[in-house]
This record gives structure tokens, sequence and C-alpha cells, in this order.
């Protein structure tokens, strides 16, 4: 490379310099003379018309939902824009590209969270602030934020439930007669939220419904923007934890109705089990839901499921009280028809009593005898209600109603709870009136 070659290369370069120079140069001595004379103190336009804030929100993550705290946490950027006259500008540049140390020279809003239980704004790893100025006097505002916010929550309908879970933000100090919040792209498109940005295991969030409001307190009227965020829980954890359990255990206490009633303590063990076993899954179902003071829909069901478990256990008590009362009357018929034929009162004394033990002798050849010279039936040896000097065999008439009534009055149940809270509107307590 030749001398004029290089020469002619720095010359490139000390201009290109140059231009920056200048370039910049321009730049500082424009928001120089912005901030010239600039009270940060003073909304645009004080004084005059009304300042008008238009909002739009990019949910960068959304959940998780808590049901004990009743809130709801997402991160979010946050986009806020309004038109500063004293910041028009002319120059080379259309758009001023700044950072955040610039938000604190000039007029920004004071946009609060109404409902918010707790919210930062992300500093990492410096402030997460977008500012930027149009030659027009047009501002630019966002920031990122994470916002734990509450969700009034109606459990009627748990777990087929679903909540309208609000976002309410607006001018803490500023009244209507000054600022004013409008949404940037109109109240549909100016909440997105991605499918993939959605972190939810029990909801699925279906809609954002937008709306404007005006709060009326003492000091004044004040522009709310709220945004609702309509989730529906979804039932599958809870058929598979809770339901499901429930109707097998159900079903197993009903199942004692095809066991023998002199199987007294196999009837008795379960009866009494199936009632432990519905005590525990109905504490379990309860320890996921605040303290609410009604019965949910998951409530009524464990009830009723409860109330054919210990209406199962009291039949089989009724089934033997029965019994044994039948029992002791068999017994003491045999006992005075024996008593009248030992005494030889009359001929058709003898003859009722032959007739009775020639039935008796009928029901025992239908009874299994264990091998002995005892001869004792099975059932009797297993600690039968029934006196052992009585021979009662057969089904109790009162399990053969239950076999039948029980089932039926079990499956009608679940047709009609299924039906009812699958198909009303679940988010009738709470759904957003539009």
């Amino acid at each position: 490379m030749s001398f004029l070659d290089i020469l002619f290369v720095l010359t490139c370069v000390y201009n290109v310099r140059g231009d920056q120079r200048v370039y910049s140069d321009n730049i500082t001595r424009i928001l120089d003379g912005l901030l010239d004379g600039y009270d940060n103190r003073l909304r645009p336009g004080f004084g005059g018309p009304v300042t008008e804030i238009k909002t739009d929100i990019f949910v960068t993550s959304f959940g998780p939902v808590s049901d004990v705290e009743m809130e709801y946490t997402m991160d979010i950027f946050f986009r806020q824009m309004w038109v500063d006259t004293r910041l028009i500008f002319q120059g080379p540049i259309e758009i001023l590209r700044l950072n955040n140390l610039m938000v604190e020279k000039i007029w920004t809003p004071d946009t609060f969270f109404w409902n918010a239980r707790k919210s930062f704004s992300h500093n990492m790893t410096t402030p997460n602030k977008l500012f930027r100025i149009m030659q027009n006097g047009t501002v630019l505002y966002t920031m990122k934020l994470t916002i734990s916010a509450e969700c009034p929550m109606r459990l009627w309908n748990f777990p087929m439930d679903g909540h309208a879970c609000p976002l309410k933000f607006g001018s803490y100090g500023y009244p209507t007669s000054e600022i004013i919040y409008t949404w940037k792209k109109g109240p549909i498109l100016s909440v997105e939220v991605p499918k993939e940005s959605s972190s939810l295991l029990q909801y699925d969030l279906v809609e954002q419904i937008t709306s404007n409001e005006t709060l009326k307190f003492k000091t004044g009227e004040y522009s709310v923007q709220v945004i609702h965020f309509v989730l529906e829980r979804k039932l599958g954890y809870y058929l598979i934890q809770t339901y499901i359990p429930l109707i097998m255990t159900v079903v197993l206490s009903q199942v004692v109705f095809w066991i023998n009633k002199e199987s007294v303590p196999a009837r008795t063990v379960a009866g009494i089990t199936t009632v432990l076993t519905m005590t525990t899954l109905s504490i379990s179902a309860r320890s996921s839901l605040p303290k609410v003071s009604y019965a949910t829909a998951m409530d009524w069901f464990i009830a009723v499921c409860f109330a054919f478990v210990v209406f199962a256990l009291i039949e089989f008590a009724a089934v033997n009280y029965f019994a044994t009362l039948h029992a002791n009357r068999e017994r003491r018929k045999r006992a005075a028809l024996e008593a009248a034929a030992a005494a030889g009162s009359d001929e058709e004394t003898t003859s009722l009593y032959s007739d009775y033990s020639t039935g008796l002798k009928k029901r025992m050849n239908s009874i299994s005898y264990n091998a002995g010279p005892s001869r004792i039936p099975i059932f009797l040896q297993q600690g039968s209600a029934i006196p052992p000097d009585n021979i009662l065999t057969g089904t109790s008439m009162i399990d053969k109603y239950a076999r039948i009534f029980f089932p039926l009055s079990f499956a009608a149940f679940n047709l009609v709870y299924w039906i009812v809270y699958l198909t009303k509107d679940n988010m009738e307590p709470s759904r957003v009136n539009e």
C-alpha cells in the first residue's frame, strides 16, 4: 500500500469520526434544549386540555394462580404513550431512543395498580425501562413489571368453576379532569397473552376482557383501566385424586350386601373401613382450598358419598338386628313345642312338633358342616349373631332391596350431579358483566 493510499484511509476515518462527533453534539444540543426550562413537576398541558395516556400490555408470563391466597402473578411489559408539546424538536433523527436516565428528568404519569398486593420493576442488569421521544412530542415509556394481584374467587362450583381475575390501574393523584386513560390499540388488541406465556397447571386462560371505569372518591373521579383474565379450572386432577376414589369407596361399601348376614366380622370391618377411607379423602380434598364458610360442589359430592357409606353400615346393623330378633323368636317357639311334646299334652301338639322338626331337618340338610364329631355349621363357628341352637339361612329381605336401591340411587345422583355442574354457567358467581 502506497503512502497516498494510507493518507486517504486516514482522511476517511477522520471525516467519519468528525461526522459522528458533530452528530452526537447535535443530539446533545437537542436534549439540552428540550430540558432547558422544562419543569417535570407539571403535566403536559397543565391548566389546559386533559392529558390522554394510551396504554397497552404484553404478558410475558402468566401464573401461578393461588386458590388459598386468592391471587395471581404475572410478568408484563407495561407501555404508556402520551403527547408532551414541550418535547417537540427538529433534528437529523425522527426518534430519540434514550435510556432510563432520561425518565427522571421529564414528567411521567403516576400510574399505579389498584388491586396489586405486590409489584416491582425489574432492575437487572439495569432498570428494564424503554424511553423514546418522537419529533411531534409523543413519548413512549415501557417497563417490565412483576405483579401479584388479588383475584376474588367464588368457589361454589369448585372444581368445575371459573374466575375472572381483574387487573386495575390508573392515576394515583390526577382526576379525570386532568388525566384520562385509553387503550392504545383498542379494547381488544391492547392486551396480548401468547399461548406460550401461560404457565398454568390447574387453569386454562380462556380470554381477556378489557374495559374502562370511573371511580368516585372524596378527592374526585379517577379514570381506571380494567382487564379481566378469564380462567377455567381443569378437572382432570380432581377426577383422579378425589372423585374416582370416592366413587370406588361407595361401590366397595355396597359390595357387602352380597356377603352373608352371618359373616358379622367381615361386614363390620368392611363398613368401618369405608367410613374411615371416606373421612380421609374428604380431609385431603379440602387441604388445598381456603377455609370458606360455604359448601362447594365437591363438598356436596363428598357429603352424599359419605351418607351412602354410613347408610350401608346402618343397613347391616338393621339386618343383624332383625336376624337376631327372628332367631330368638324361633328359639322360643321351638322350646315351647319341645316342652309341650315332652309333657305329652295331646296329639295335636305332638303333630305340630313333628312338622317343625321335619322342616328344621330339611333346612339343616342344605348347610355344609365341618368334619368332626361336633358337626357345627361353619357360619356358627365364625361368630354368627344367630344363637347356635337355631339354624337360619338365606338372604335377608333388607339386603335384597339394598342391592337394588343403593346402586340405582347412587347412579341417579351421579347423573344429576354431573349434568348440573358440567352444563351450568360456572362463571356465573364471578363473571364479568360485559
